[in-house]
């Protein structure tokens, strides 16, 4: 007679999906909206790669003070891949991305090896920003840099001290008036605050510098093709703006259209302003990347997305950033960091809950935290809703949002830290000038 046996029945393990079968979610672009886009994600079992051609995050706004010796390079910049090191789902990739293939859906990127990385992907998140346009003027382009990169805040900051530099070496009155004639183009934020804080480089950091020169003297032309300074604004904010930058010696042209750019200096209306140093602070158009995904777009190459940031008829392509032209009432959404950081953390949210097998039934709605700039040392503006402010105390504002928001503690402590020092003694840290490739002859 025979045992029957008993079975025992072990409760079968938990497989956890293999790489292979998790997710792939490809973000282009490591800039406020792909670093939003990434850290919603942060959660997800999936597999990200964050794609960018540089190894850092840029914290813009604060641009300009690195091309006015402000601050240095370091100290509104952090590796990215220090910023996302404990995401553990998160892998970064420095490259530039050659092409996009919707139906098969990958990317090709240019890793500097012999041969195209190719990344397959279930989502794609397009956050290439924009660069700069010069309305068909390219060649305006080599003698008047613009301020995207940290390589050309760098570039302007040896023009501008390469200038000063120059003028006390020649003893023609003409060319050291040329030296320190200084035109920027466009008078949006950029342009506006750059140019403030040119006028305080001159007048007080170098005003003991030299010897057979006074660099109070310089003379700093700011040139908008529009009616006025800061079109974005209120228009009571706007001419408060002008009355500031005149006081600091910033001479404000409106309705200057530019005609010609070249080693001499600019031509408007027939008229050139002789001019070392001219620098591009006008318009701006979206990365070439957009186009690859198939989208249609508006005059500045921006994609014109879906309610969801999505691309029409592309199943999981989304577009963030200032690289899309999503709606607000009617009007675009602006391009700032707000916007841009809404916008991905928005799609990387919606991916989470489509991974999860929930639906997004909201569309992206935008919240308009308000718009600030800062004209100079205890000036700025501030435009949300129906408040309007200006003085000391929207720049108290606009100092103490600006170092909550940079991207790493140490960035936080070092600007903090250099910003008190220049606020009390008027010296700046970073007047050097790069050699190599950024010498200006």
């Amino acid at each position: 007679m025979s045992e029957a046996l008993d079975i025992v029945h072990e409760p079968t393990p938990a497989i956890e999906p293999t790489r292979a079968e998790r997710k792939r979610i490809v973000i282009i672009g490591a800039g406020f909206a792909g670093m939003a886009a990434a850290h919603a994600l942060r959660k997800c079992d999936a597999e990200i790669t964050l794609i960018d051609r540089r190894n850092h995050h840029i914290f813009q706004p604060l641009l300009y003070q690195v091309a006015t010796a402000v601050l240095s390079s370091a100290e509104i910049a952090a590796p990215i891949r220090k910023l996302t090191e404990d995401q553990k789902n998160l892998s970064v990739l420095w490259g530039e991305v050659k092409a996009v293939d919707v139906k098969a859906r990958c990317v090709e990127v240019d890793c500097n090896t012999v041969r195209l990385k190719r990344l397959d992907f279930d989502y794609l998140v397009v956050a290439t920003g924009v660069q700069p346009s010069y309305f068909g003027h390219d060649e305006f382009a080599r003698h008047a840099p613009t301020l995207k990169t940290i390589t050309d805040a760098e570039l302007i900051r040896t023009k501008l001290l390469t200038a000063y530099e120059m003028a006390e070496m020649t003893d023609d009155p003409d060319e050291q008036a040329r030296q320190m004639t200084f035109v920027l183009v466009g008078a949006g934020p950029t342009g506006v605050e750059l140019a403030a804080s040119i006028a305080q480089l001159a007048t007080v950091t170098l005003r003991s510098n030299f010897r057979k020169i006074d660099p109070a003297n310089t003379s700093i032309l700011l040139l908008e093709g529009g009616s006025r300074v800061l079109p974005s604004f209120a228009e009571s904010l706007s001419r408060k703006v002008t009355r500031r930058l005149e006081r600091l010696g910033v001479k404000v042209m409106t309705g200057a259209m530019v005609e010609k750019v070249n080693e001499q200096g600019v031509t408007v209306a027939g008229k050139l302003i002789r001019s070392a140093t001219v620098l591009w602070t006008a318009g701006v158009s979206a990365s070439p990347i957009v186009k690859m995904v198939g989208v249609g777009t508006d005059r500045a190459g921006r994609a014109c997305i879906g309610p969801f940031m999505n691309v029409p008829d592309q199943q999981g392509i989304f577009v963030v950033g200032d690289a899309s032209s999503a709606m607000r009432n009617g009007r675009p959404v602006p391009g700032v960091a707000q916007a841009a950081m809404q916008e991905g953390r928005y799609v990387g949210r919606l991916i989470a809950r489509e991974l999860k097998g929930k639906s997004q039934t909201r569309p992206f709605r935008y919240s308009d935290k308000g718009n600030m700039a800062v004209v100079g040392k205890n000036f700025a503006i501030l435009e949300s809703g129906r408040l309007r402010m200006s003085g000391l105390l929207a720049w108290l504002a606009w100092a103490f949002i600006h170092i909550i928001a940079l991207p790493h503690g140490q960035n936080r402590m070092r600007v903090r830290k250099q910003w008190l020092w220049s606020y009390f003694s008027g010296q700046r840290s970073s007047l050097l000038m790069s050699e190599g490739p950024h010498r200006v002859k």
